[in-house]
This record gives structure tokens, sequence and C-alpha cells, in this order.
């Protein structure tokens, strides 16, 4: 870990959280009753990047990017980006307002969803790159 390396991913994460503000200032007037933006446009749309990033920046796939640029948007913007301790956040919300069916949607709707969008991004990527299977390619990168 270098200097540099460490001043990377605090760029992204800060690009990462000003997304996510706007973000989230965009999708404020849907998500009154349930929290619409960091399930759909927050979450799913960092876990698509994350999987279609990684997948089509590894070392040998179609578009090899340096570790710092990997690191720059893995763990710096996605991780700014995608935030469960919102997901955490609003789930306790929504348990203590005794909503448990809304509750339940946020939790399984947060899985599924973010969990097919990273599938989707990966699977993407990975045609590009002639059928790559890895997205991490270190365990910072899997932290994300």
């Amino acid at each position: 870990m270098s200097f540099v390396t460490c001043l990377v991913v605090m760029l992204g994460g800060a690009l990462g959280t000003l997304a996510r503000y706007l973000m989230t200032l965009a999708t404020a007037p849907y998500s009154r009753t349930m929290p619409w933006g960091t399930i759909l446009a927050v979450n799913t749309v960092g876990s698509f990047v994350i999987g279609f990033f990684g997948t089509l920046t590894l070392a040998h796939g179609r578009f090899p990017a340096s570790e710092n640029m990997r690191l720059f948007v893995m763990v710096g913007i996605c991780g700014g980006y995608t935030t469960f301790s919102s997901f955490s956040l609003q789930t306790l919300d929504l348990l203590r307002a005794d909503a448990w069916g809304r509750a339940a949607l946020n939790i399984a709707l947060s899985a599924l969803l973010c969990l097919g969008a990273v599938s989707l991004g990966h699977q993407a990527a990975s045609r590009l790159n002639a059928g790559a299977f890895q997205i991490a390619q270190n365990e910072t990168e899997e932290d994300a």
C-alpha cells in the first residue's frame, strides 16, 4: 500500500459518495414509504458496475486497467456509492415502525437485485473478455 494508492481510493470514495448523495436527492420523491433510491438506483447499479468493471478490466481482460484504476473504481467509487450501512439502517427503521412486510421486501429486493446486477455486469463483461471467470484480482478488491 502506497500513499498514492490511498489517495486514489480516497478520491474515488469522495466521487462515489457525491454520486450517491445526488442520486438520493433525485430519487427522494419516489422513496417516501420504501427506500427505492437505495435499492434500485444505488445498490443495484453499484453492484452492476463493480461486476462489469471488475471483469472487463482484469489483467487478461479486454480493457486491462492498472491496480490503482481498479481500486479507484471498485473500492473507491463503488464503495462510496453503494452503502449497505444505509440499507441496514433503513431496514431497522422499517422494523421499528412495525412495517415488517416492507422490511422483508427491502431485504429480499436488495439481496436479489444486487446479486442479479453483479452477475449481469460480470456476464456482460465476461463476454467482452472472451469468457473471463474472475472479477477480483486481489483481496482488497474483494472487500469493496
